[in-house]
């Protein structure tokens, strides 16, 4: 094997890595399933898999006239990836005994879990075959699995699968397809009778499509799927974090769809933040001015167990306008906080609770000066600027632009960090 495009060098920056925790993975079969298409749309979303798909295959010695490329596809409507096998005459043979394969995997230096994979995959196959054909499974010959394409797909996703480790998999009806397939056996309908025997108790739809829309060997990894992984088409109620997608096309095309698998990865859903206890105080004031209770007001913020003055006008007895003040205190403080609400308003009565919360991590910066918080949310990092620091800049045009850069500023320097 000669040569491989490196799928990173394609790619953008914006997808996620091995490290990003990945828990599950949903995989949507628009135009279907081929071994080609299922690595193509890990691949799409995981560049890094590709070191140990390219692991397994230089480990099989395939041939030196043999060369695998993983590139940008796209179909005028989706963005995706291709994995395109290209070999010479000397490479090509499609008729493969069962037994020379397994020999060839069993013996070659592979990875263990990529071992187990590729030789999972193809004795769900070889057993599939055998059943349909009515033959011994060592008696089988693979003919279009037994390709140097076929193999490296099989390769490629034992690999991707292994690395993957314990995921959850999933995936939606396949689409059945309509007519007959062209095989060394002569003309089969379609679905392939092997497909048809790997897929018993999956779920099919009809779209209207004709042609094959899913492989033998796109069988064989979801039946092995099903078997390491315990592969579902039931419905997920599990809260799961979104990562990313990915976009494997197949080699044919479609009417009015596009040829494709999709796989849509997600993480582990964030840990709520962390919780406390606080005790409200509430209670309404029809008799005091508001210049006085303004600095009343101003009075309790200043306190330092005081995390919170909320006000906000009410119609209290007898119609009177009034004040409904809240004041949000720490457990501790709670009795030493209700004293000075009644020195510092004429309230006769105050109510209180306690209350459960749930609060951001969040840290303080200083760009330019001014003071800027950023908080840790559940999609992602937001940055605020206080905006007692804006108050000399004149002209809200002026402020947005200038809050804009401070708080942009602010998060890519808490990346940096």
């Amino acid at each position: 094997m000669n040569s491989v495009t490196p799928l990173e060098n394609c790619l953008g920056s914006t997808k996620p890595d091995l490290d990003a925790g990945v828990t599950a993975i949903h995989l949507d079969a628009l135009g279907g399933i081929a071994g080609d298409m299922f690595s193509a749309a890990l691949l799409d979303i995981l560049p890094d898999l590709w070191a140990h798909c390219k692991k397994a295959i230089m480990a099989m010695d395939l041939s030196r006239d043999v060369s695998c490329d993983f590139h940008p596809h796209t179909d005028g409507t989706l963005n995706g990836t291709r994995l395109v096998v290209q070999h010479g005459q000397a490479a090509h043979r499609t008729h493969t005994p069962w037994s020379d394969i397994h020999t060839r995997i069993s013996q070659a230096e592979l990875e263990e879990e990529v071992r187990r994979g590729a030789l999972g995959i193809f004795t769900t196959l070889a057993q599939a075959e055998a059943r349909v054909h009515g033959i011994q499974e060592e008696n089988v010959v693979f003919h279009e699995v037994g390709s140097i394409d076929s193999i490296i797909d099989i390769l490629s996703a034992a690999a991707i699968i292994g690395t993957l480790g314990s995921c959850h998999w999933s995936i939606g009806a396949l689409p059945r397809g309509r007519g007959e397939v062209e095989t060394a056996h002569g003309r089969l309908p379609l679905p392939a009778p092997a497909t048809l025997e790997l897929l018993q108790g999956f779920s099919f739809y009809d779209d209207g499509e004709v042609g094959e829309r899913v492989t033998p060997t796109g069988a064989a990894i979801l039946n092995y799927l099903d078997e390491t992984h315990e592969l579902s088409q039931a419905p997920d109620t599990t809260v799961r974090r979104l990562l990313g997608s990915g976009l494997g096309f197949g080699t044919r095309k479609l009417q009015g769809k596009s040829n494709v698998l999709r796989a849509t990865l997600y993480g582990a859903s964030l840990p709520l933040p962390k919780g406390d206890q606080v005790v409200v105080l509430r209670c309404e004031i029809d008799d005091q001015t508001s210049e006085d209770l303004a600095v009343a007001l101003n009075h309790l913020r200043a306190l330092e167990s005081v995390l919170d003055v909320v006000q906000w006008p009410v119609y209290a007895k007898k119609g009177r306008l009034a004040t409904a003040l809240q004041v949000l205190v720490t457990p501790e403080s709670a009795e030493r906080v209700m004293r000075e609400i009644f020195n510092e308003t004429s309230t006769l009565g105050i109510r209180h609770r306690t209350e459960s919360r749930r609060i951001l991590a969040r840290a303080p910066l200083e760009v330019d000066g001014m003071q800027v918080k950023v908080a840790e949310r559940p999609a992602g990092p937001t940055a605020k600027i206080e905006m007692d620091d804006l108050t000399q800049t004149r002209g809200l045009a002026a402020r947005r632009k200038q809050r804009t850069k401070v708080e942009t500023t602010a998060l890519q320097t808490r990346d940096d960090h």
